[in-house]
């Protein structure tokens, strides 16, 4: 036995592992080389896991094919000229405003002008061109977004005077990477005053390698300050022809199939919108079905649409007073989920439409047109008359502002339809008007005829002015008060004339010599003005004088009274009173008389008078005549 078998200790053969070597000589200097160890087989390479490809993730269509050069850009052919000259010739403005509906490309347009700024060429050696490369670093970063010297900014919620100030800050510093340094602020026009004022002077006055470029739907709201400052370029909302051949170009590239009738309606709803419109697009394609193709009716359900037909058998009903038929067919299109309001707009368009062709009949060829609605269409408007059309447009537009009000809006739209049908076939007002000059009766059913005639050259009209008064003739010697105030609006002595309208009382007026009473708010030169203006109009010499007695009511207190008068006449009159009777609620808005003059007067009847005697004492002739005071 071992010793160390006495004391339990384990043995090499139990399987416990050997010291290991010395590393360097031991006490005696180095013992015999161990054996190389033998070489140890690698472990077994663990089998390969088959590779997981990661999805790509979905990119909207609008981003897909979103613009990446000027030439993408569709329906913009003056943009594009104009931005193609500037860049050949070097003239490159500093600010551009681009303004346009949503979706028409404006952010779009400023992201291939920063491109095109800072575009260095596939060799590294270009300079600003129209034509971006696209694979340069900085076309690159630009289209990545991750140019350090392209900001882009969103003035709606970035509107306060600090953000400016920190963007001007940001002006003192010259481009970190690229060529020039471009600021892009979309919906600039909902920047606030102050911040407007802060960023004029940048515009006026930037560095050299700083470029602005402002987008907007809403000119009207920019200051014109700004606006002068800027190169504006003005986006126009893009044809349904063209949109409806873009889209269809996509769907192809898409793999999708689309009926026609489904990319007229993505082409109508998108309204000039190419964003808008690739959305409705992508939205179409989702609900193909299992061969892929998308059905007109599936995108009339989408939209929420009535079909175009359905809506010229509402309107032919409604104007051949067919009212059972324009309520099933109402009632049918509510069935198939069409909105009561869309249903109202369409027929305001379908009016629009017929009353084109109604008063242009060359437009009933227009190709642009669907043939379906050019051959109903004309046929239908060949029956109607233009005050028939119109009339119908102002009953729907009224009614689509009770619909968009009302809380039931089908029984809104119902009601409106009623009075459609109702009034069909009813006369329009002119066609009330000649009958009842002409002795007939003043509805189509037959009632009571009304007297013919006119009053004296008198005029009058339901819910409209007519036309202005008639001016006075030239009058070089004036025998009246109304003739003297005529000179001074005939001199454009617009003061003068309102001062002598409205403050001053005439009294007797004469050749030579007028009296007035003056109210007080009349200037104490009044005298003196009138005096200058009669005797330069006239070559003779005049005496003004001022008179405590009550005289005449003033020309504005006149034309009143005689403005009343022939309302008062107009709406006894008996052809008047009929038409009130034809169409209750009707009211008399304005009344004109031929026979009158400028001030709404009766023409002045000259007679021979004797000569007056002077009524005036001698000292009243001088040109600085002092008003006094009235008690």
């Amino acid at each position: 036995m071992m010793p160390s078998d006495l004391y339990g200790d384990p043995s090499p053969e139990e399987g416990l592992p050997e010291p290991p070597p010395p590393e360097g000589p031991g006490l005696f200097g180095f013992d015999d080389p161990p054996a190389a160890p033998a070489p140890v087989a690698p472990p077994p390479a663990p089998a390969l896991a088959p590779a997981i490809a990661k999805p790509t993730p979905y990119r909207v269509l609008a981003r897909k094919y979103r613009p990446q050069i000027l030439d993408d850009l569709i329906g913009q052919e003056a943009l594009i000229r104009t931005l193609r000259n500037a860049f050949a010739r070097g003239r490159v403005h500093h600010a551009f405003l681009l303004t346009g509906v949503r979706g028409v490309g404006k952010t779009t347009t400023a992201r291939i002008i920063a491109r095109a700024l800072n575009c260095i060429g596939v060799d590294g050696k270009g300079g600003p061109t129209a034509d971006p490369c696209g694979v340069c670093p900085e076309c690159q970063a630009i289209l990545a977004d991750r140019h350090p010297d392209v900001v882009e900014m969103d003035a709606a919620s970035n509107r306060g005077i600090d953000d400016v100030r920190e963007l001007r800050e940001a002006l003192r510093f010259r481009p970190a990477q690229g060529r020039q340094k471009v600021f892009i602020l979309d919906e600039v026009h909902m920047l606030t005053e102050q911040a407007f004022n802060a960023l004029l002077k940048s515009l006026e006055e930037p560095p050299p390698n700083i470029t602005f470029i402002l987008a907007t739907t809403e000119l009207r709201k920019v200051p014109i300050t700004i606006r002068s400052r800027c190169q504006t370029f003005s986006l126009k909302r893009v044809p349904e022809e063209r949109l409806r051949a873009h889209f269809q170009g996509i769907a192809a590239k898409e793999s999708a199939s689309i009926e026609e009738g489904a990319l007229a309606m993505l082409a109508r709803a998108a309204d000039g919108s190419v964003r808008d419109g690739l959305s409705l697009l992508d939205q179409a394609i989702a609900l193909a079905g299992e061969n892929g193709a998308v059905s007109t009716e599936s995108v009339r359900d989408m939209l929420g649409l009535a079909d175009r037909a359905l809506v010229f058998d509402i309107l032919e009903a409604v104007m051949n007073a067919d009212l059972p038929l324009a309520m099933a067919r109402m009632a049918e299109g509510h069935e198939r989920g069409a909105e009561p309001l869309t249903i109202m707009q369409d027929l305001l368009e379908q009016t629009h439409m017929l009353t084109r062709f109604a008063a242009i009949p060359a437009l009933r060829e227009d190709a642009g047109i669907p043939e379906n609605e050019r051959v109903r269409g004309a046929a239908l408007a060949a029956r109607l008359s233009v005050p028939m059309l119109t009339r119908a447009w102002q009953m729907l537009l009224k009614g689509l502002e009770e619909v968009m009000a009302a809380p039931d809006r089908r029984a809104a739209a119902e009601m409106v339809l009623i009075r459609l049908a109702h009034v069909a076939e009813q006369p329009t007002p002119g066609d009330i008007l000649k009958r009842l000059e002409s002795g007939g009766s003043a509805s189509a059913g037959g009632g009571a005829a009304a007297p013919s005639g006119g009053s004296g050259g008198m005029r009058a009209q339901a819910n409209g002015p007519v036309v202005a008064m008639a001016a006075p003739a030239p009058l070089p010697q004036p025998k009246a008060w109304r003739e003297i105030a005529a000179l001074a609006s005939a001199a454009n002595q617009a003061l003068l004339h309102a001062h002598l309208l409205h403050d001053v009382h005439p009294v007797r007026v004469a050749p030579g010599q007028v009296e007035i009473r003056v109210r007080p708010q009349a200037p104490r030169d009044l005298g003196a003005q009138l005096k200058a203006l009669l005797e330069d109009k006239t070559g003779n010499r005049w005496t003004v004088a001022l008179s405590n007695a009550e005289g005449e009511p003033t020309l504005a207190e006149q034309s009143r009274m005689a403005e009343t008068d022939r309302r008062a006449a107009a709406q006894s009159h008996p052809i008047v009173q009929a038409i009130l009777l034809a169409f209750p609620g009707a009211q008399l808005d304005a009344v004109r008389d031929d026979s009158v003059d400028a001030y709404g007067l009766k023409p002045i009847v000259t007679e021979d008078e004797p000569d007056f005697p002077e009524f005036a004492p001698p000292e009243a002739e001088s040109a600085g005549l002092e008003f006094p005071e009235e008690d």
